[in-house]
């Protein structure tokens, strides 16, 4: 069983990653921000912050989950339902 975080916690965290790895203005990350529209991700991208976040979580991200997440709102969503 992986560990547990509040929303709050894969919030910051989600953003702490974005800011520092991603290098994405930490005024930009907003729930409502579209990964690819808003912030300028491409595949391999999303597949590095998959990877990140299944470090943070510890537990495996199936691909077909990642391919639905189109939002910062979206990511923590997934985050939080992997936890469960």
């Amino acid at each position: 069983m992986g560990a547990k975080f509040s929303r709050e916690q894969i919030q910051e965290e989600l953003k702490n990653i974005l800011v520092n790895d991603f290098e994405i203005a930490e005024s930009k990350i907003i729930p409502e921000a579209n990964l690819f529209e808003d912030l300028d991700f491409d595949s391999i991208d999303a597949v590095d912050l998959a990877v990140r976040l299944q470090d943070y979580t510890k537990q495996k991200i199936s691909p077909d989950n990642f391919k639905q997440i189109r939002t910062i709102n979206d990511v923590v969503d997934a985050i939080e339902n992997l936890l469960k």
